[in-house]
């Protein structure tokens, strides 16, 4: 199996590119593979030149028109080695197109791991950085808060390496940078030790879950939950490390394949199925799928447990709200739920993330809990997300970058205190604009 084949959309080296969800297409002029630094810095000067736009693909896993182009599409599944592993300093330097799945488990042939990891492992590194991707966690920021060094190829085609000390405003900004100020070439990631983690995860019901959240979010270090709707029932999640010389004990293959591929991807994949073709029966079949809901009690490398496998494609919205209006922001896509026309099979899923210091994190400057809302393809959405956003932007939300939404540049002129700071990095770093698209021109302006 090829590189490309393993994590890379399988449209991206045709004309028409499509994302993981189906919902986003676009057609390049031209399509390049860069397998060096210097291919990447002529490619861009080359556009530049012929005043073409440039946007680097992954894996598609972008809900949004982050990564569609007209002009030059880069490939970067040949752009994704490992530059340097520094075990005693706990330091990763890996290029741009380095999927997550491979970075784990490079970092664990060495004895190392991420402190945080999201659910889906297929994204690239570059691509999950610069839309803000991350897990659960009070605790813990997203995946771009374990960036150390970042190397960026500009929009003039020069080379700018950021840091905290070395152009810190770049690094402010780049982190997550949302492919607007250059095509990232290289990443240093700050490690730690390889560590197991325990996994609780059981079926609650939604009562006892909202009036302990506070509780289980303190009392774990990683916890999240899935509220299935139409029910009062939840699937609560909690992660915490074992100790070095605590035993490890992995679900068996044969449970863990029941489980992760036949229950979570094909039944789910199949009840939503029929919820498509007949929505009247959806809140029967969901009250149907949280009886089947049971609990389990495993632990494993930490990667293994943070990440599963997501084979039942979806849209979806998510959004950041301050974490002292977490009860209100559920109460309030509850209320949705229940007295919008559309029906969904889809659960609602709800993450903790600390507070950080990126000038267009969702996090920026507050504790943040995360809510993402999802639909089945071929089924109505565009009602349900926006009564949600609307919801949660009364609260303060913001939303994901790589999700669904409907904002644009008055709005997170308003939303970030340092959004003129980010443009005016923008504005030094890709004067000419060989980075823009139609998503960056509605959310950044032009």
């Amino acid at each position: 199996m090829s590189a490309l084949s393993r994590w890379s959309s399988p449209s991206a080296l045709r004309p028409t590119w499509r994302n993981w969800a189906g919902n986003q297409r676009s057609t390049a002029r031209r399509i390049l593979q860069p397998a060096s630094r210097d291919e990447l810095i002529a490619a861009v000067r080359d556009a530049r030149r012929d005043g073409i736009p440039v946007k680097p693909v992954g894996s598609g896993h972008s809900f949004t028109s982050i990564a569609t182009t007209d002009g030059l599409r880069l490939v970067l599944d040949r752009y994704a080695d490992p530059a340097e592993v520094d075990t005693a300093r706990r330091r990763v330097r890996v290029q741009a197109g380095m999927p997550l799945h491979r970075l784990n488990a490079l970092l664990a042939d060495h004895g190392l791991a991420l402190a945080n990891l999201g659910d889906i492992d297929a994204q690239t590194i570059s691509g999950a950085i610069s839309t803000g991707t991350h897990g659960t966690g009070a605790t813990f920021g997203g995946l771009a808060t374990f960036v150390e060094e970042l190397e960026l190829i500009t929009g003039t085609g020069e080379v700018v390496r950021c840091s905290a000390t070395e152009e810190p405003e770049v690094f402010a900004a780049a982190r997550i940078g949302l492919g607007a100020l250059g095509v990232i070439s290289e990443v240093t990631l700050r490690c730690e030790p390889a560590f197991a983690l325990h996994c609780d995860e059981r079926p609650m019901s939604l009562a006892t879950v909202l009036t302990e959240l506070e509780e289980l979010a303190a009392a774990n270090e990683h916890f999240e939950f899935w509220w299935i709707p139409h029910t009062d029932r939840v699937l609560a999640k909690r992660l915490n490390r074992l100790g070095p010389d605590d035993p490890v004990t992995p679900l068996p293959k044969l449970r863990e394949w029941w489980e992760d591929i036949i229950l979570e991807n094909a039944a789910l994949d199949a009840t939503c199925r029929v919820g498509r073709k007949l929505p009247r029966l959806i809140p029967r079949i969901n009250r149907t799928v949280t009886w089947l809901l049971s609990p389990r009690v495993f632990s494993d490398r930490s990667d293994r447990v943070f990440c599963s496998p997501r084979r039942v494609r979806f849209v979806e919205m998510e959004y950041a709200v301050p974490r002292s209006r977490a009860r209100e922001a559920f109460a309030a896509i509850a209320d949705i739920v229940e007295r919008q026309p559309v029906l969904t099979t889809m659960p609602v899923e709800v993450r903790f993330v600390a507070a950080d210091d990126i000038w267009l994190s969702p996090s920026y400057g507050r504790d943040s809990v995360y809510f993402a809302v999802h639909q089945y393809p071929g089924m109505p959405y565009q009602e349900y997300f926006a009564a949600v956003e609307a919801a949660l932007t009364d609260l303060g939300g913001r939303p994901h970058w790589g999700k669904l939404h409907y904002r644009d540049a008055e709005f997170f002129a308003d939303a970030y205190p340092r959004f003129t700071d980010f443009l005016r990095v923008r504005d030094r770093l890709d004067p000419d604009r060989v980075f823009r698209n139609s998503y960056l021109e509605r959310v950044l302006g032009s």
